[in-house]
């Protein structure tokens, strides 16, 4: 396997070329070719056992490959945000210690992020005593004091509701247009992330299809990994004049309206 670092030929800050990957005689991943471009959001969708996860540990380095090639910028900054991280009970870890354990940072700089994402007054509070969308947002402010490049989310919505999903990924978006930063999103939900993001990659130990999110889910090789939840529903836009905490809650009115979207779900690794 190759891994390349330096100035990229095109906007792709990080690809991978060819990749093959087997384990215990089971080929995960066979051929599989990608571009992670500059200052986009792209999404990872694919069925269970579909390689996403064997995926993304690759391009992160975390893994070999059994053959192909890694290009990735030089000095390429990339954060991860896992789907959750488990705190002892009996340590005591307020999330301010949590995200001071991630870099050299100052209280300023904390109080800054945790500000952004909304979840300033829980700077104090135990991490052990945090709602699933809270944890998120806080592993999301973790990840952002790297002043990262690229921004890697294994299922960042997973166990959330409808409407805390929907906030968490105008949240994402919201990210990507303040810090300039591309995203890698792993989830099994295209009809919420349509909206918020640019390309989407379907995976199913090959790329069966590529592209905007309107035109994968009419594809064929996709309709035939999820035809069968897919049916009944329809994907759609439409807009409402009030936002949603992360809760579900609603928190202001907003003239201008924002876009949610609704249609099929797959499944997750």
């Amino acid at each position: 396997m190759t891994v390349k670092a330096g100035t990229m030929m095109s906007d792709a800050i990080l690809s991978a070329d060819q990749l093959v990957f087997s384990r215990k005689g089971h080929r995960i991943l066979d051929k599989v070719s990608v571009q992670i471009r500059a200052s986009e959001i792209t999404t990872l969708i694919g069925p269970n056992g579909a390689g996403k996860t064997s995926l993304v540990r690759i391009l992160l380095g975390l893994d070999e490959p059994d053959a192909g090639s890694i290009h990735r910028l030089d000095d390429l900054r990339i954060a991860y945000v896992p789907q959750k991280v488990s705190v002892p009970q009996e340590l005591p870890m307020r999330v301010r210690d949590l995200l001071l354990l991630s870099r050299e940072v100052e209280y300023a700089q904390i109080s800054e992020v945790l500000k952004e994402l909304a979840v300033a007054h829980l700077e104090m509070k135990a991490v052990q005593q945090l709602s699933g969308g809270e944890l998120q947002r806080v592993l999301l402010a973790r990840a952002l004091l790297k002043q990262p490049q690229l921004l890697v989310l294994d299922e960042p919505a997973q166990g959330l509701d409808v409407m805390g999903q929907q906030a968490l990924y105008r949240t994402i978006a919201g990210i990507r247009e303040q810090h300039g930063c591309a995203v890698l999103m792993v989830s099994h939900d295209l009809h919420l992330v349509m909206a918020q993001t640019d390309n989407v990659i379907c995976l199913n130990s090959h790329v069966c299809c590529t592209g905007h999110p309107d035109d994968v889910s009419e594809h064929p090789e996709y309709i035939k990994l999820f035809g069968s939840a897919i049916d009944g529903l329809a994907v759609y836009s439409h807009h409402h004049d009030h936002e949603h905490d992360m809760h579900g809650n609603i928190i202001e009115s907003d003239a201008a309206g924002c876009t949610s979207t609704q249609g099929c779900t797959g499944h997750h690794d």
